[in-house]
């Protein structure tokens, strides 16, 4: 008999809340007063999640909230069709939300029950220049860059999103320019990353890839949309630059090919792939390849809390993503304690407090609830006017 059994510690409900700006919050309460948070991803079709948590309700209540591996399972199967993207960011809140829970009824921070930390920092990026820095002159990249230097980061992504699959030369030279002016003027001292967003054609990737290479980038992010990723096997042996994929990945299955395929840097999302229990296991078959994780996190503070967990216990993370730096204040606005995502000289500090480590304000998400967000993706066309990727 466990624990929880002998206490008669039980789910007693399941609360959801979108809040502004984008984000979708899950509340479980226990018979013992242990409550615990988790947050979902694909915060664009929030609704769909939304109803997707409701068809768990019935199966959680009444549970003991500890058995989080026995859940995890009948919640991903009882109904026949399996992961995707709505399916598998409900189950990720729902798992976030018993991880902090087990965390807090043994009174011990997540990692202390992954085995343990494996370090005491973890280093961070920010963006820089929003979704489309060729938007930017390179000067205003540059000074956008050192503010985020004088801030303590020393690793950046940026986005080039409106460079397109069929595109002109100058297109292409917009890209390259920009991100060698940056590299010349922070030296090599400091990481640079692209995320391209799936915006490229293959034949777009090989092209501008090697024009890259000179700048030694951290990893180019998403060179392919998910549904090409049978063909970046052929990315890999055009360049030298590392590849990264993952946040429209959702479960180890997912990622086996990927993993085979030459991938240097995996990006699963805590939210989006399942939540703690799947990213840790995907992680761990990265290790066989020798992939490290840099986990996608653009999403609010529960999110990134549910990551930084993982991070400090397992071995194979490269950086974290984080939205903090971009969201201020309104990022810390159902967080009782910000000290928790402080970061020091671009790093974060092991979290120390139990569950997911962080204090959610009750009062705070259910009043931000009663008005909720609609976020919309802005929907982008090519000059020819059909559809192109957000």
């Amino acid at each position: 008999m466990t624990d929880g059994e002998r206490s008669g510690l039980t789910i007693t409900s399941v609360d959801t809340f979108l809040v502004p700006p984008q984000w979708l919050f899950v509340r479980i309460r226990t018979t013992e007063g242990i409550t615990g948070w988790g947050e979902a991803g694909i915060q664009m079709r929030h609704r769909a999640v939304q109803a997707a948590i409701g068809h768990l309700v019935d199966y959680l209540v009444g549970k003991n909230p500890l058995h989080i591996e026995e859940h995890w399972h009948v919640m991903r199967r009882m109904g026949f069709f399996r992961d995707g993207a709505v399916l598998s960011s409900a189950l990720a809140a729902v798992d976030e939300a018993l991880w902090d829970i087990a965390g807090r009824y043994h009174g011990v921070p997540v990692h202390q029950l992954l085995g343990g930390p494996v370090r005491e920092r973890v280093r961070a990026y920010a963006w820089i220049a929003g979704d489309d820095f060729c938007a930017y002159e390179p000067e205003q990249i540059i000074e956008e860059t050192r503010e985020q230097i004088a801030g303590g980061f020393t690793a950046f992504k940026l986005t080039p999103a409106k460079s397109f699959a069929i595109d002109t030369p100058a297109a292409g030279h917009a890209i390259i320019s920009r991100i060698a002016a940056l590299r010349e003027a922070v030296g090599s001292e400091y990481d640079i990353a692209l995320d391209v967003h799936g915006h490229w054609s293959k034949a777009t990737a090989k092209r501008l890839l090697p024009q890259l290479e000179p700048y030694e980038l951290l990893f180019v992010e998403e060179p392919l949309l998910p549904e090409h990723l049978h063909m970046l096997p052929e990315l890999v042996q055009a360049t030298s630059l590392p590849l990264a994929t993952g946040e429209r990945l959702f479960s180890r299955w997912d990622f086996r090919e990927v993993l085979q395929s030459g991938l240097a840097v995996a990006q699963p999302d805590v939210s989006h792939a399942g939540g703690i229990s799947e990213t840790r296991r995907i992680a761990a078959m990265a290790e066989v390849y020798d992939v490290v994780v840099a986990p996608h996190c653009p999403l609010g503070p529960i999110a990134l809390a549910a990551a930084l967990q993982i991070d400090f216990a397992t071995p194979n993370i490269l950086i974290q993503e984080q939205s903090a730096s971009f969201f201020g204040d309104e990022f810390f606005r159902y967080v009782s304690d910000r000290s928790v995502f402080e970061l020091a000289h671009g790093y974060f500090k092991r979290p120390t407090g139990p569950g997911l480590g962080i204090e959610i304000d009750d009062r705070a998400v259910e009043e931000a609830a009663k008005f909720g967000h609609d976020r919309k993706n802005p929907i982008w066309r090519h000059a020819d006017g059909s559809y192109a990727e957000f």
